[in-house]
């Protein structure tokens, strides 16, 4: 029998390889205010906790000061522009999502923009697999906050203690703690690069390649 009812999946950097795209825009906006870029892995260490942090963050970095309100609706402007640009699936990720849709009621809780992460899903030919999709701006707060998770477990009707959360940044595995679910790390995911192993509690499952889903859950 499966491990899991629901199996919920992170967007960036779990299921899709997507930091060149958002340190290309993250680039063209400070790039327009005067600033240097930032490498790809300063950019990976941004990213996880919605496009408003991930502004805030670059322009911190950049010792950029002005309009932050603006420059998010910059970023988002260039950052739309892009996609699907060079974003990709992680290899191996249609093929799990292949064998788990047969298992389970498959989803997505991302801090990711709706309508960013449904263009990415629909242009990469993800989005059949998943009964509904969360984001960032949607009417739950952001990860970690659990009222998202906890929502899509209840709409599939599927208890906390059957569903898994799939991440791969901090932010995920709290959320996982938060709603009493079980956590898979992918460990494939850039948001390693800021990884806090402290806060692993021990049990949770590691993913070091898509194809490991499939055996794991």
């Amino acid at each position: 029998m499966p491990r899991f009812g629901l199996v919920v999946f992170d967007l960036d950097g779990t299921l899709i390889d997507s930091i060149g795209d958002l340190a290309a825009a993250v680039n063209a906006m400070l790039a327009e205010r005067g600033a240097g870029p930032l490498s790809r892995r300063a950019v990976a260490g941004m990213v996880g906790e919605g496009a408003r942090l991930l502004v805030e963050r670059a322009m911190a970095a950049a010792n950029l000061e002005g309009d932050g309100a603006d420059a998010l609706s910059r970023f988002l402007e260039i950052y739309d522009g892009l996609l699907p640009g060079e974003t990709r699936p992680y290899e191996g990720i249609p093929e799990a999502l292949g064998v788990l849709g047969r298992r389970a009621r498959l989803a997505v809780l991302t801090n990711k923009p709706t309508e960013a992460s449904l263009k990415l899903l629909d242009a990469l030919g993800l989005r059949p697999f998943f009964a509904e999709v969360v984001g960032g701006d949607g009417p739950f707060p952001r990860k970690p906050a659990p009222a998202g998770l906890l929502h899509l477990s209840a709409a599939a009707g599927v208890p906390p203690g059957e569903t898994v959360l799939v991440g791969d940044s901090t932010i995920d595995l709290l959320t996982a703690h938060a709603a009493g679910t079980a956590a898979c790390i992918a460990r494939y995911g850039f948001g390693q690069v800021t990884f806090d192993e402290t806060r692993l509690r021990g049990g949770e499952l590691m993913a070091v390649r898509p194809h490991d889903l499939c055996t794991l859950l």
